[in-house]
């Protein structure tokens, strides 16, 4: 993966996701390595993205390793527990957080990128904070590491300012 491929990776979140009509828009494979198919990793987490849309906690849980290590962008608002560890802490902690505070929203990933056993999903978080009124419009690139058909590990960026100051009142 070279530099340009990693940077538009690198701008992200978490939370309750939509699967665009064509998540794999310029997705690179992976070498394969030996008994896995190079998109094995990319479609876990495109079963993951499907699911959240859904709101399919059973298959969400299913693709989630309980040795998961999920963390939030610094300086976000959902990165004061971090690391997630499990599961449980990310559906509390992240998921249902989200869920409470805004209207409409999504984490819609533009592209897909499998290097490894990494994923690198880039997008926009969209919705509407309850307590402001303000709408969120945000870039993101979610990082997934992906082992034996379950997500191990996850880390978000994004513009983390730009959470602030949505949820924040004038």
């Amino acid at each position: 993966m070279n530099v340009r491929q990693v940077s538009m990776a690198v701008a992200a979140a978490a939370g309750l996701l939509v699967l665009p009509m064509d998540a794999t828009a310029g997705a690179r494979e992976a070498p394969a390595s030996p008994g896995r198919t190079p998109s094995d990793g990319q479609a876990v987490v495109e079963a993951l993205y499907q699911a959240i849309a859904a709101g399919d906690g059973a298959v969400i849980s299913g693709l989630l390793s309980p040795s998961l290590v999920w963390i939030e962008a610094e300086g976000g608002p959902y990165a004061d527990r971090n690391p997630y560890n499990g599961p449980g802490a990310v559906f509390e902690g992240v998921f249902g957080r989200i869920g409470a505070e805004f209207r409409g929203f999504a984490a819609t990933p533009v592209s897909l990128h499998a290097s490894g056993d990494k994923v690198f999903a880039q997008g926009r978080y969209t919705g509407t904070n309850i307590a402001t009124g303000e709408a969120l419009d945000a870039q993101f690139v979610h990082v997934f590491t992906v082992s034996n058909g379950q997500i191990t590990g996850f880390q978000q960026y994004t513009d983390t300012a730009q959470w602030v100051d949505v949820a924040t009142p004038d």
